[in-house]
Parts: C-alpha cells; sequence; structure tokens
C-alpha cells in the first residue's frame, strides 16, 4: 500500500509541477521585476533594498508565507539550475540572486536592465 500511495503523490506532484512552472512563467513574464523570496532570507532582503534604492516597484513571492512554496522552490531549481533564495528575474531573465543584484547595482549594470 505505501508504493501505490507514493505513485499517487508523485503523480499529483508532477501534475502542480507543471502548473507551478506556469505560474512562474505568467509572473516574470507579466512584471519587470520579480522576486522569489523568504521574508526572514537576509540575501532576499538585500535584493529587496537594492531595489528600493533604486526606485523600482518589484513583486515578490514570499515562499516562505505560501502553502506551495515549497513545490515553486523546487520548481525554479529545476528552471534555473540553483535552489537558494533569493531568485530574482529581471525582464523574464533571471539575473541571481541577492549577491548578485547587489553587484549589478554597484557596477552600474542594474539600472539600464531597468529601463524600457
Amino acid at each position: 500500500m505505501g508504493l501505490f500511495g507514493s505513485k499517487i503523490s508523485s503523480a499529483a506532484k508532477m501534475a502542480g509541477s507543471t502548473e507551478v512552472k506556469q505560474f512562474i512563467k505568467d509572473a516574470v513574464s507579466k512584471e519587470k521585476v520579480v522576486v522569489f523570496s523568504k521574508s526572514y532570507c537576509p540575501y532576499c532582503k538585500l535584493a529587496k533594498d537594492v531595489f528600493t534604492k533604486v526606485k523600482q516597484p518589484i513583486q515578490v513571492i514570499e515562499l516562505d508565507q505560501r502553502d506551495d512554496g515549497a513545490v515553486i522552490q523546487d520548481s525554479l531549481a529545476q528552471m534555473t539550475g540553483f535552489r537558494t533564495v533569493p531568485q530574482v528575474f529581471i525582464n523574464g531573465n533571471c539575473v541571481g540572486g541577492g549577491s548578485d543584484v547587489k553587484a549589478l547595482y554597484e557596477s552600474g549594470k542594474l539600472e539600464p536592465m531597468l529601463i524600457g
């Protein structure tokens, strides 16, 4: 019976994963900047603070405050190749995490990415 139950949950997880990947694609295509975050994460705060400095509105999806947060994080890992948060998307492209956003800002490369 354990194997049968596992197969059902695996199938359900895969179906949910397809829906979740579509949710991610929709979110990053509708907004200029999307930050997949956890509310307690210092690197997530770092990324969000950078966008506050440049006065860029962002869509924040706090994974720790959603029932499907773990599934979203698993799908992001499959899509981007890394599991950590934040995962920051600008114009539909993943630009990395908090340190990456800070480096883009400090090098002067971030603001041109936000124009248009």
